[in-house]
């Protein structure tokens, strides 16, 4: 129980203190699950991030899920997601009530500019911080290359690029060897 009562706390502190989505919680998760609790490991949840980008669902939650479910089975899983999302929920409902009358206020749309601005920023870090584990080597970089221009030039779904990546990383496995 104690431990259950861990995963929420745990997930419910990552909620409630980031902002931005999936790539802005990545320091946070990186920071509570990996460096502060040990559940997993920095490779560990970089594979969750991966996987999330090709789930249906939230980066965040699906990890929460991943790990609890790790710690401890389903109820490890539903618990850590329930401390993820409670955060959201009961800011959500409290915002919906306040923003409604404020949202033409210039110092609240003042402040709105300056957190998009804040989050860009800690996205560029948690970029940076993934780019750093993960291109270790040409062919890495050259996936992220062609990645990237396949999702700044087309339309094509990013579910449709990441399992593109992924095949192109089976291919040069089977034909040339090495593509690790």
């Amino acid at each position: 129980m104690k431990e259950l009562w861990e995963l929420y706390i745990s997930f419910f502190r990552i909620g409630i203190l980031t902002f931005g989505g999936g790539l802005a919680m990545l320091p946070m998760l990186k920071y509570e699950l990996v460096e502060k609790r040990s559940w997993i490991t920095e490779n560990t949840l970089l594979d969750c991030y991966a996987i999330g980008q090709c789930t249906p669902g939230i980066i965040a939650v699906n990890t929460a899920t991943f790990v609890g479910y790790k710690r401890k089975g389903i109820s490890g899983g539903i618990i850590a997601t329930l401390g993820m999302v409670s955060p959201s929920l009961l800011i959500i409902t409290v915002v919906a009530v306040f923003l409604q009358a404020l949202i033409g206020e210039p110092l609240v749309q003042h402040a709105l500019v300056g957190i998009r601005g804040g989050v860009c920023g800690l996205m560029l870090n948690t970029v940076y911080m993934l780019a750093k584990k993960s291109l270790v080597n040409p062919f890495c970089i050259a996936v992220c290359a062609g990645t990237f221009l396949l999702a700044f030039f087309t339309k094509l779904p990013t579910v449709l690029i990441i399992v593109l990546a992924g095949a192109v990383g089976v291919l040069c496995d089977r034909v040339i060897g090495g593509a690790k």
